[in-house]
Parts: C-alpha cells; structure tokens; sequence
C-alpha cells in the first residue's frame, strides 16, 4: 500500500493595511496562534497601503488560519478611511488558497467556498469567489469581481447580478459592519513561480527576443521587418499575435546591475502544463538559436518540492539514469542540471516549501529516523522499552528495500545494459518508495507504543474515568497491532525487488539481493511477534483472532519466499 502524499497548502491573503505595523503584527499573531501553520512572509507596502501574507500547511489548519487571519483584519481596519495605489475592496482584500501537495485545485476550489460561506455567515463579511472557485466564468476574474473597488461596494450589494456570492442577512441589519470591513475575494489558483533564466549576454533587446519566442503571448506580427515593421492588425483592429512556444507564461528581458548579466523573467502559472524543466530546455533552445547560452536559473521565492523532484527524473532520464535514488540526490541532480546555485548558492531547505514546514515541525519532535546508526543502537539499548523490536522490524525492512534497490541500481548502470535501464529503474523506484514507507514505519510503531502508555497514564477515578481510560487503552492496542501489520505487508513487498534482482540483476551483486531477502523475513517474522503481542491484550477476541491469522498468513509467505530467494542465489554464487 502507498502511503498517501501529505496534503499542503499555502494561502496568501492581501491586506488593506501596510503602514501600521502594529496592526498587520496583530493579524499575522492571530494566523500563527491559530495552530499548524507555518508564516513564510509578511511584505508591506507603505504606497498601495497592503501587505501580503504567505503561509502554508495542512488544508484544515490553513483554512482556520485564514479564517482568524479575516476576523482580526475586520476587527483592526476601517475601510471608511483607507487610501492607496493598489485596487481593493475589503479589510482583507483577496484569500487565495493554493494547493502545493496531496490536493488538487478543484479540492482547494471547494474549501475556497466553504470558506467564504464561512466568513460571510460567523463574521458578516461578504464574500466573492473568484478564478478556480467562481461560480460563474466571468467571475474568475478578479477584476470583475473587484469592480468598482470599496467605493462602489454599496450599490453592488443590491444590485441583482453583481452581489457577493455570500452575504450576511439580512445584508440592511449589517450595512454598518460591512461598510467598516468591505468585502473579500476568497478564491484558489495553481501556484505561481517566478524564475530568471541567466544568459551569456549583456543585451536586454536580445533577452526579450527570447523572452519573446517563448511567452505564450508571443511576439506582434509586423508588415515587412520583423522588429521595425507596422503590427498587422484583424479585422476588428486587434494587433495579430505570434503565439510563443510555452503555454501558461509570461516572460520579458531586462538587464541585472547587480549580477552585470541580461536575463528572461519568467512567471509561470501553470506548471502542470508547463513544467519548470520543459520551460529551462525550451529557454536553452531558443537562446541557443540567437548565440546565447543559458547559464543558470534563479528562483524568486518558494517552489513546491515536486517542482524539483519532475525536473531531477526528467534529466536522469534524458542521460539514461535510474530514478530510483535518494530524494536528495534527484534534487541535486535538478539544481546542477538547470543551475540554480549559478549566482548564489541554493539550499532546498530554504527553498521548498515542504521542507520549511518539516523543519519547522522537526524543532518540536525528534525522529528515530534521524539518528545516527551508532545513536539509533544505543537509543535502542538503552531501559526503555521504546524502541523496540516492531520498531526494529520496520527499520530491517527499511534496509531490505534499500538492498533491492541498490542492485537495481547498480544494474541499471552496468556497462552494455543500457537498454535495460528503464527496466532496472522501474525497480528502483518501487524499492525507493516502499524504503520511504518503512522508515516512516520505524516511528510510527514507537509512537503506537506511547500511545499505550499514555492511556495507562489517564486517571482513573471515577467509573466515567475508568470507562474512558479502558477505552483508550483499547484503541491503543488495537493500533499497536495495526502498525506492525503494515510492517508486514510492506516489507513483504520488498521480497518481489529482492527476488528480480536475484534472478535479472547483476550478477557480481547476487549477495545484496540475497541478504535483503533475509532482512526482509527478519522484518515480516519480527514485525508479526509484535501483532502476536498486542492482538493478545485485546478485548475483542473475533478482531485478535483476526489479526494473529493474517500476521501468521504474512509469516508463511515470507518463510517461503526468503527460502526460494536463497535458493537462486546459492545456485549463481
């Protein structure tokens, strides 16, 4: 079984605030207090009178902190005394969500709305919903929905056809409020980078003739000389457009005094159309044509990680690689590849929004898995009864699909198997992802024992406390028994790498595979003692009996296979 991708978003909301720090202070404490979320940035700006705000984490926590984020901005900003340069309508103008992992925009579209019907009915701020979450295809466009901005916020409220998508009633009772706070455009939309391309040039007219070839908005169709000549214009006196080669981007030159270097500015605003790495070759080609070369990349902001991990399988590809190694290392491969440390060094841990998040959660809990060898044995042998052997079992397994993977890839690189890569990488990439599950394993099975022991630590003096601690230890025990279970079936599948790789791999690594199918049934054996164990302390007998038949089943079967694996390979040594 996979395990599910996490599921993150970012939300950036605007508000109509950025010469009082002291109140846009108050609006970002009230999104952080709210809980499982993560401030990336808070960006003033003293002339359009607006900051905006950029954090991110799991859909629900998001959504909240969005939600408290709204109600201080409605409680601290009249909008009766606002002014500044940017268009806006409401305390806190546009809420966007995101979706940056684990969720699609229709997904975030959805919780858009609910958002908004939210902030409309608990805090009577109308709302809008604009681009993905629009209901109707005009409004996907902010402008249309910001029309008029606050002054005009009045009339639109009842006037039939250009009312907010949610309002309180009845909207009269609350015409005080809402004219304090305006109103706001809650939407979602594909996550936006903003990337430089480096070039050898100093040429800011070459730079936008690139930028020009690629943008999908393309170049003017001229009469006579491509550059001087009058645009051809339709029927209608449109000037004719000659599209550009990349979908979803907006691109243009200029020259950098600081780096003393020409570059095409790129926004993207749709990377499942076009991907960073279609749109770094697609630069590469075009400059390449001109007499230009390409010698970096710079990322302006943050970038999800599957930005990165696309591009680092898509260059392995290109030189006929296996993809199935280390996450870090398919990163390094994307930053060398496309030159993202060209002008300054480039760390992923300040750059990839998964890994700020990670981090910043890695403060407040530490892993077993990010020990040490020497550090995860001695934690082990210490009196504690955490770790333990389930937590050993998975670890085991862990190692028995890094070994498949190992030969896989060694496989994948021997000389005169080149036609044979993509079948070794296939391999690889299951071993890499099922290694992924059981590390996550190793600390989930020592988290189910803390569970255990927290609900033999619950009070118990009452007969309501007694009921409720009974059932608490219940349902940790029967976790106890689950997490070890998925152990089991996990590591089993790392027999099937370990089983290919003996029989088609490469022969001088016929051990590896051999000692990865032992680690394998050392984790199903090791893992199923602890379903045994826990099972036994459980109320529910037809349930125990239940998970004791099918740990027995998964023992059998990694019995057997373990002896057949072996087998071929004492029969190749």
């Amino acid at each position: 079984m996979q395990t599910k991708e996490r599921q993150i978003i970012e939300c950036v909301p605007n508000f109509s605030e950025g010469r009082d720090m002291g109140v846009v202070k108050q609006i970002t404490d009230a999104i952080e207090h709210s809980g499982g979320v993560r401030l990336l940035d808070v960006d003033p700006g003293e002339a359009t009178n607006r900051t905006v705000v950029t954090f991110v984490g799991e859909p629900s926590a998001v959504v909240e902190a969005a939600f408290q984020g709204v109600r201080r901005a409605a409680e601290l900003i009249d909008m009766r005394h606002h002014k500044g340069a940017h268009p806006r309508m409401g305390a806190t103008d546009v809420l966007p969500l995101i979706p940056v992992s684990g969720i699609t925009l229709e997904e975030c579209a959805a919780l858009a709305r609910q958002l908004a019907e939210r902030i409309a009915t608990e805090l009577a701020v109308p709302c809008y919903c604009y681009e993905a979450a629009a209901f109707t295809e005009e409004r996907r466009n902010l402008a249309v929905c910001r029309e008029g901005e606050y002054e005009a916020l009045q009339e639109k409220l009842t006037t039939k056809g250009k009312e907010p998508d949610f309002m309180p009633t009845p909207v009269e009772e609350h015409m005080g409020h809402i004219l304090r706070t305006g109103c706001t455009a809650v939407g979602a939309r594909d996550f936006l980078i903003a990337v430089n391309y480096n070039l050898n040039t100093t040429s800011t007219r070459r730079a936008n003739a690139i930028a020009f070839d690629v943008r999908e908005k393309g170049r003017p169709v001229r009469e006579g000389h491509p550059i001087t000549g009058k645009p051809k214009r339709d029927a209608d006196g449109n000037v004719i457009m000659q599209p550009g080669t990349l979908k979803c981007t907006k691109a243009i030159g200029w020259y950098i005094d600081e780096y003393g270097i020409a570059q095409v500015s790129m926004n993207m605003t749709n990377l499942n159309v076009t991907p960073l790495h279609v749109a770094f070759d697609e630069v590469c080609r075009c400059a390449q044509l001109r007499g230009i070369r390409v010698t970096g990349t710079e990322i302006v902001g943050l970038i999800p990680k599957k930005t990165l991990i696309d591009a680092g399988r898509y260059f392995l590809q290109k030189q006929n690689r296996s993809t199935g190694i280390p996450e870090e290392d398919i990163i390094k491969i994307a930053v060398k590849s496309m030159g993202l440390d060209d002008l300054k060094p480039f760390n992923p841990r300040e750059k990839v929004i998964e890994y700020m998040l990670e981090d910043s959660e890695e403060q407040q809990k530490a892993r077993l898995v990010d020990l040490t060898v020497k550090a995860f044995a001695e934690e082990t042998s210490r009196e504690s009864p955490a770790p333990g052997g389930g937590t050993i079992a998975a670890y085991m397994g862990a190692l028995a699909a890094a070994l498949g993977t190992m030969v896989a890839n060694l496989s994948s690189h021997k000389a005169g198997w080149d036609e044979r890569c993509p079948e070794f990488a296939q391999w690889a990439d299951r071993g890499q992802a099922l290694m992924t599950q059981l590390l996550q394993l190793v600390d989930r099975d020592t988290d189910a024992f803390n569970r255990i022991m927290a609900a033999f630590a619950l009070p118990k003096k009452t007969d309501e406390d007694k009921a409720a601690r009974s059932q608490a230890i219940q349902e940790a025990t029967l976790y106890a028994a689950e997490v070890p279970l998925q152990t089991m079936k996990t590591a089993l599948q790392t027999m099937d790498i370990c089983r290919a790789m003996a029989v088609e791999g490469n022969p001088a690594s016929v051990s590896d595979a051999g000692v990865g199918a032992l680690a394998a049934r050392a984790a199903v054996m090791g893992a199923g003692l602890n379903v045994k164990i826990n099972a036994a302390q459980l109320k529910d007998r037809e349930k125990a009996e239940a998970l004791i038949a099918e740990a027995e089943d998964l023992m059998k079967k990694a019995d057997s296979e373990e002896k057949e694996i072996i087998r071929t390979v004492e029969e190749k040594l």
